[in-house]
């Protein structure tokens, strides 16, 4: 035997019923709060600062690198 039931209901209703938390002030509280920090930092999506920011550390890896190459043949003379 086969049985099909079909409910039609709102989420809201949905969770009522199954007796889930309402968490949709803490879903607003937490898209408030990504919004302000996003507005907080929108200059990081700035290319130009995005571009100095990257290539200061690039600059930086590169330094590291060959000071550590430098030492690597200096040790084996």
């Amino acid at each position: 035997m086969k049985m099909t039931i079909e409910v039609d209901c709102s989420p809201e209703e949905a969770r009522r019923f199954l007796g889930l938390p309402d968490v949709s002030a803490l879903n607003d509280h937490l898209v408030s709060e990504m919004s302000k920090r996003i507005d907080a930092n929108i200059n990081m999506l700035n290319p130009e600062e995005f571009m100095k920011n990257w290539m200061s550390v690039g600059a930086g890896a590169q330094e590291q690198f060959r000071k550590f190459m430098e030492a690597a043949t200096t040790t084996r003379k």
